[in-house]
C-alpha cells in the first residue's frame, strides 16, 4: 500500500505539472503582450483547465497523509524535536487545507483566463485583451507563491528534516520544460489529424524548442547550484538527503538525469535544425517528458526506499491509468470549440510571426 500510494503521488504530481506549466504559461503571455503565442495560447488554456480533474485526484494522498509523510504519523513524531518544532506547519489538517487553498487558488485563475479568452471569440471586444494584461502580474504572483509552497509541502517535505530555498525553483524548471514538450506534442498531434495546419507554422515550434532548450538548461543550473551549495556547506542536516541518492542503486538515476535531462536534449535542442523539424522536436519533446518522469521518481521513491530501487509495474500502470484520464479531460475540456482565439488583437500577427 505504501509504494501504491508513493507510485500515485509521482503519477499525479507528473500530470499536475504539465497543468501547471499551462497555467503559468497564460498569464505571461499577456502581461507580456506576446505575439508569437496567440495562435497557441488557446492550447494552453485546454491544458489548465485539467486542474480540477488534478484537485480531485489528489484525494488518495490527502486520505493517506500518514503512509506517505513522516510527519503525519504521530508516533514518529512523538520524540523528534525537529518534527514536533515544525508540527505547527507540518500537520494533516493544515496541510489539507493548504493544499484545498492552493488547487482553490489554480483553478479560479485558470477559469477566469480562458473565460475570457472564450468571451472575446463571441464579442471581439479588444477591452478584454486589455484586462487580460492587466492581471496578468496579479495573476503570475499568485503563481509563484502558491507554485513554491506546494512544492515545498508535496515533495520537500517528504523527508521533513531537509531543507532547501531553491527547491521551489527547481520544480519550477522541471515544470516549464516538460510543459513546452507537452504543447510540442499536441501541436504536432493536432496537426497530424488536420486541425492547425494554417495556423501553426515551423517558427511556432521554433519557439517551442527554444524554451525546452533554455528551461532543460535552467533545470541543470537550478540543480547544480544546489548540490554545490550543500555539498560546500556539508552540513548533515542537508547532505543526507544527497546521500540516500548516492547508495544503494541510486546513484545510478542520478547520472541518468545528469546525461539525459540536460546534456543530451540540451545537445540535441541545440541547433536550428532540430527546431525546425517537426519529427525531431516530437521527439525530443517525448524524451523531455520521459526524463521529468524519471526526475520525480528520484524525488519521491528514495524516501520510501533508501535501499534501492522500487521499480514496479504499478508506476507504469499508474502512469498509464493517469494519462488515459488526463486526456480524456484534455478532449472534455477543449469540447466543441475553437482551438485558436479567433478574435484575438494579436491574431495577424502570430499567424505571420518569423524568427530571424
Amino acid at each position: 500500500m505504501r509504494h501504491f500510494l508513493h507510485a500515485w503521488l509521482l503519477n499525479w504530481l507528473f500530470f499536475l505539472s504539465l497543468s501547471l506549466g499551462a497555467l503559468w504559461f497564460v498569464p505571461l503571455q499577456h502581461l507580456t503582450r506576446s505575439t508569437w503565442s496567440a495562435v497557441v495560447r488557446r492550447l494552453a488554456e485546454i491544458v489548465s483547465g485539467t486542474l480540477p480533474l488534478m484537485a480531485l485526484l489528489s484525494l488518495p494522498v490527502l486520505l493517506n497523509l500518514g503512509d506517505i509523510y513522516v510527519w503525519a504519523d504521530p508516533a514518529r513524531v512523538a520524540g523528534d524535536p525537529l518534527l514536533e518544532h515544525k508540527a505547527g506547519w507540518l500537520n494533516p489538517g493544515f496541510f489539507t487545507l493548504r493544499i484545498a487553498f492552493y488547487f482553490a487558488v489554480w483553478i479560479l485563475l485558470a477559469t477566469i483566463f480562458r473565460r475570457r479568452s472564450l468571451r472575446q471569440d463571441a464579442t471581439g471586444d479588444p477591452a478584454i485583451t486589455a484586462g487580460s494584461e492587466r492581471l496578468g502580474g496579479p495573476a503570475l504572483i499568485l503563481y509563484g507563491l502558491t507554485q513554491t509552497f506546494a512544492a515545498f509541502d508535496l515533495l520537500m517535505s517528504l523527508d521533513a528534516h531537509w531543507f532547501s530555498t531553491m527547491f521551489g525553483v527547481y520544480w519550477f524548471a522541471g515544470i516549464v520544460a516538460s510543459f513546452f514538450a507537452v504543447m510540442t506534442l499536441l501541436t504536432a498531434g493536432l496537426q497530424r489529424s488536420g486541425r492547425l495546419l494554417h495556423a501553426v507554422t515551423l517558427e511556432h515550434y521554433n519557439d517551442y524548442g527554444r524554451a525546452m532548450f533554455a528551461f532543460i538548461f535552467f533545470w541543470a543550473y537550478i540543480a547544480f547550484s544546489q548540490y554545490m551549495l550543500i555539498w560546500y556547506a556539508n552540513i548533515p542536516e542537508e547532505t543526507g538527503w544527497y546521500l540516500r541518492r548516492q547508495q544503494n542503486g541510486w546513484s545510478a538515476v542520478g547520472y541518468l538525469l545528469i546525461f539525459c535531462h540536460w546534456l543530451l536534449p540540451f545537445a540535441g535542442l541545440m541547433s536550428r535544425f532540430t527546431k525546425r523539424r517537426v519529427r525531431l522536436m516530437a521527439f525530443w519533446a517525448v524524451w523531455i517528458l520521459v526524463m521529468h518522469w524519471v526526475d520525480l521518481f528520484w524525488l519521491i521513491m528514495p524516501e520510501l526506499s533508501p535501499g534501492g530501487i522500487p521499480l514496479q509495474l504499478m508506476d507504469a500502470a499508474l502512469l498509464v491509468g493517469m494519462g488515459g484520464l488526463y486526456a480524456a479531460m484534455l478532449a472534455w475540456v477543449a469540447g466543441p470549440r475553437l482551438l485558436v482565439a479567433r478574435r484575438d488583437p494579436r491574431l495577424r500577427a502570430s499567424l505571420n510571426f518569423e524568427n530571424y
